[in-house]
């Protein structure tokens, strides 16, 4: 079974699920979902034994939780930065649209309660990957963290997304590493397109699909003209949590190599 979704034609308002781990979480240990909200509609979460992390892809939001309050306003994911609420078990949040609203949730259990953090434009970790003019400038991508093991021990989760420019590949060289990972792409035009590599796979990537990751290696690239931008999500394995791994596929390291296209130059 192919472990990538396309919802787009059975997208309704409210909570979409794209995996169920009660059912079938594809190997991520993790439940992933869109949820899409109208002006004024409101979403609850409290669940005893899973933590969530609720991200603002797009539109106007107050989100609640432990008796405060956080106004939240992303136009895009393209011109603006993300707001992300990371909520331990048993906390009560409530999300409220004050316009159209899209948000990407993930969650596992984590049966250890711990304080609700927001994250907010102003800490978002940020790496701006392949801008030296490496590979011809075709790996050129913005990667941007919001929680992982390093600023959120505490969670099971790590979460962040890449800035995929028109035409350039992200997670590249090919890579891999053994805990599972979801990717979750938009597109700035919602017939932007490109293709993915996961799990022995080759797939064609589109506005609000999803891929579950779970072996071999992985890498992507957006069609020239459409920028695209993905939420990554990987679920820690008990005893061995991401610490930023990652195991390049050998056959392609010497594109690591600050010179690996000088020959192109050198006709």
């Amino acid at each position: 079974m192919s472990a990538y979704l396309d919802k787009n034609a059975e997208l309704k308002n409210g909570y979409n699920a794209y995996i169920d781990s009660a059912v079938d979480d594809m190997g991520t240990q993790m439940d992933v979902g869109l949820l899409v909200l109208e002006e004024g509609q409101t979403w609850e979460y409290c669940e005893a034994s899973k933590e969530v992390a609720v991200l603002l892809f797009e539109g106007h939001v107050l989100y609640e939780y432990d008796g405060k309050c956080t106004d939240a306003e992303r136009p895009d994911t393209f011109h603006h930065e993300a707001y992300c609420l990371l909520a331990g078990c048993g906390t009560k949040i409530r999300v409220t649209a004050k316009a159209h609203s899209e948000l990407y949730i993930q969650a596992t259990v984590n049966e250890t309660p711990y304080e609700t953090v927001m994250y907010t434009p102003d800490t978002i970790q940020v790496q701006y990957a392949g801008s030296n003019g490496e590979l011809m400038g075709c790996m050129q991508r913005e990667i941007k963290t919001f929680f992982d093991y390093d600023n959120a021990p505490f969670s099971k989760m790590v979460l962040g997304e890449v800035l995929n420019h028109p035409g350039k590949w992200s997670s590249y060289p090919p890579h891999h590493h053994p805990q599972p990972e979801v990717y979750f792409y938009r597109f700035d035009h919602p017939q932007g397109f490109g293709a993915g590599f996961a799990n022995g796979d080759i797939f064609k990537t589109t506005h609000n699909g999803m891929v579950a990751i779970t072996s071999q290696f992985h890498s992507q690239v957006a069609a020239p003209g459409y920028a695209m931008c993905y939420a990554w999500g990987i679920r820690h394995l008990d005893g061995d949590p991401w610490l930023k791994t990652r195991i390049d596929d050998e056959e392609h390291t010497w594109l690591l190599a600050p010179d690996a296209n000088d020959h192109i130059y050198k006709r």
